[in-house]
């Protein structure tokens, strides 16, 4: 099915696109205050981050939702939104502690603070988590973050379901301000950068 926005086009998506989906995350997300953390090196940044990036890729087409924009005349992917809908168990990536250590590397230890930071801080109630929301560097500051969040919105007010998330600088804090969340807490990485906590009550009709 697929849902025309201007001249975007958001459409639900299944595993085979998983690499074109990890290659989109990596691409968006390498040079990312959280990744600079992580690794410092950009080449190492570069080689690593589809390996990092496709474990959540591969487990959002599992247990989450995918939804992509793509270009209506060329169909390449510009942006995805990953969602897991936290309104029941859902189990973890399968062997995520090897995978993590090999992609990883050097990074693991703080890879593994950052799973620790983001688990004390998440909420328990039943919700829907956007875990990665991703734009093409080329791709931005032409709606197309905005339209995957109104694209999954719509549905969460329609059920009545709040939205969580964690933001990783202040341009996207802010995007996600106007769309209707609030700061819950910052989380301070050790000699890093500051993560938002952002809760998003469903929105009446």
């Amino acid at each position: 099915m697929t849902y025309a926005i201007q001249e975007l086009v958001i459409r639900d998506v299944t595993p085979v696109d998983t690499d074109e989906i990890t290659d989109l995350v990596a691409e968006a997300m390498r040079d990312g205050p959280v990744a600079r953390w992580l690794h410092t090196d950009p080449e190492v940044r570069r080689r690593e981050a589809p390996h990092y990036f496709s474990i959540f890729v591969e487990h959002a087409t599992r247990h989450g939702e995918v939804y992509a924009t793509a270009d209506a005349e060329s169909g390449r992917l510009s942006g995805v939104a990953l969602w897991f809908p936290l309104t029941s168990l859902i189990p973890p990536p399968v062997d995520y502690e090897r995978r993590l250590k090999e992609a990883a590397g050097d990074a693991f230890d703080r890879a593994c603070q950052l799973d620790l930071a983001i688990e004390e801080h998440h909420p328990l109630e039943p919700h829907h988590y956007l875990a990665f929301l991703a734009v093409r560097p080329a791709e931005q500051n032409r709606g197309v973050g905005s339209a995957l969040l109104d694209r999954h919105h719509a549905r969460l007010d329609h059920a009545g379901i709040p939205a969580y998330l964690e933001a990783n600088d202040p341009r996207n804090r802010d995007l996600y301000l106007r769309h209707g969340y609030q700061v819950r807490s910052v989380i301070q990485l050790p000699d890093g950068p500051p993560l938002w906590t952002m809760w998003r009550a469903p929105m009446a009709g």
